[in-house]
């Protein structure tokens, strides 16, 4: 049986982490990777406290297995959140886009495990400083919100890897077990992928969402609004206006007019290709076909033995 720090950490069978990503991560995908060995994440950046109770209990009621909560620290109510997670008992929490000394301390005062995403070898360092278990080096290739330091993974991995002492998990840019090998060589203990999962029956993200992800190619998406918060897009009308209103040098306030409310949601969860915003990763060049979350986990673990079988 395979053991690092990271299945020890998180007492799982592989050390595969299903990213927490906002309209695509409830507790049908979470639970579903959780019991194939992996780590899910319930994605609660979507959620407001009610349905993140109601998903909690439910990936409770799915799942023995440990799971987690991602909770992105840029948006609002996230005390709220976090007072859940802990009345919940949720064992594991994932932080991002935020400072992790703003609530580390007090989840690990309740027995929580916490881990935070970084996209440098800095912030890596300040995650580390305040007391997280681990941390997630996300490289300029992951999907959603990405970092300014546009650092790609194989730069980012061995960086991140050097500047701590605690386990480093990879993300950005890994959709199979070769991808996994690799990331693990350059120094990483597990890997967090997110846009594989959303093509997945439990991903709640929407079917014209995944069908797009599937006929995406190379190139098709790109880091946009950085004057905002950065973010990874798949390139469609919506991408389009933003893209112009940049090159038109259009103000921060500017193109939060244009971003306006629920575009997120409009994309992702409601399907509008036009006019949403769609969140994913530049692997979704590989992404082919749709799959269970239990056959991705045994897909990539078995992709991964392979490679690690393979002569040079």
């Amino acid at each position: 049986m395979f053991s690092n720090r990271i299945t020890k950490l998180f007492g799982i069978q592989y050390p595969i982490v299903q990213a927490g990503m906002v309209w695509a991560s409830g507790w049908k995908l979470a639970s579903a990777v959780s019991n194939a060995g992996g780590l899910g994440l319930i994605g609660a950046g979507s959620m407001n406290i009610e349905v993140l109770r109601e998903h909690i209990q439910q990936c409770k009621t799915a799942t023995s297995q440990p799971f987690g909560v991602n909770i992105p620290l840029l948006y609002k109510g996230i005390e709220e959140q976090i007072r859940i997670i802990v009345e919940e008992k949720v064992p594991i929490v994932f932080t991002s886009a935020g400072n992790p000394k703003t609530f580390t301390a007090q989840l690990k005062e309740k027995g929580i495990t916490v881990v935070h995403v970084v996209s440098s070898s800095a912030f890596a360092k300040k995650a580390e400083a305040a007391g997280v278990d681990a941390v997630v080096a996300e490289g300029f290739e992951a999907g959603g919100h990405n970092g300014r330091e546009e650092t790609t993974s194989f730069i980012l991995i061995p960086a991140v890897k050097e500047a701590v002492n605690i386990p480093v998990i990879a993300a950005g840019g890994i959709a199979t077990g070769r991808q996994m090998l690799a990331a693990m060589v350059l120094g990483a203990e597990g890997v967090q992928m997110g846009s594989r999962f959303v093509c997945s029956p439990e991903a709640s993200s929407h079917q014209n969402f995944k069908n797009a992800i599937i006929q995406a190619g190379e190139g098709d998406t790109l880091l946009s609004m950085k004057k905002v918060v950065p973010v990874r897009l798949l390139k469609n009308l919506f991408f389009e206006q933003i893209k112009n209103a940049e090159l038109q040098g259009a103000t921060e306030e500017a193109l939060k007019e244009l971003l306006g409310k629920g575009r997120a949601k409009k994309g992702m969860f409601e399907g509008n290709l036009d006019e949403g915003e769609l969140e994913i990763g530049q692997v979704s060049a590989l992404i082919k076909e749709m799959k269970p979350a239990a056959e991705i986990v045994k897909e990539v673990w078995n992709d991964f033995q392979s490679a690690l079988q393979r002569p040079l």
